[in-house]
């Protein structure tokens, strides 16, 4: 028996020391280690919900800088429309403005030119007065016996006023 088993007292303490190491090992070392395992496992379970939640956050933040964006743009493009709208409206006004002008300039030239015309009038009445004063002058003067010489006289005086006035 002794070729099967060579050394049986050496394999008896080996199995108790195992069977001691392994008692102890169960009683204090294998909670502690399990225990270290579990709380690891809650880590790494705590860590992927945190980044599940960071997910979702980053992805609510997105949309929401989305939706901004979009606003943004919206209200761009609404302040150039109404920024267009104001720009005609200037415009039309500018354009109101400059033809009232324009009017009142047109006004006040119509307003000069009746002025210079009256004055025109006034001085050709002065002037044709002048000229009648002159030819009844002139007629008065000369003493004319014969109806055919006065009549002569008459046509040479109007033919002179009418070559003075065509002059002026």
């Amino acid at each position: 028996m002794s070729l099967l088993l060579p050394d049986s007292g050496l394999l008896f303490w080996m199995l108790l020391s195992f069977g001691v190491v392994f008692t102890v090992l169960a009683k204090y070392g294998f909670p502690v280690i399990t225990k270290m395992v579990e709380g690891r496992k809650t880590y790494i379970d705590q860590s992927l919900e945190v980044a599940r939640e960071a997910n979702a956050r980053l992805s609510k933040l997105k949309e929401e800088s989305e939706a901004l964006i979009a606003s943004a743009n919206k209200e761009q493009g609404r302040i150039l429309r109404e920024a267009m709208h104001e720009r005609d409206k200037i415009i039309v006004e500018a354009r109101k403005q400059a033809e009232a002008a324009a009017q009142k300039e047109l006004d006040e030239v119509r307003k000069q030119i009746r002025q210079e015309k009256e004055e025109a009038i006034r001085d050709i009445r002065r002037q044709v007065a002048v000229l009648s004063v002159d030819i009844a002058e002139k007629i008065i003067r000369k003493n004319l016996d014969d109806k055919h010489e006065q009549m002569k006289m008459i046509d040479r005086m109007l033919d002179e006023v009418l070559a003075a006035s065509k002059n002026n």
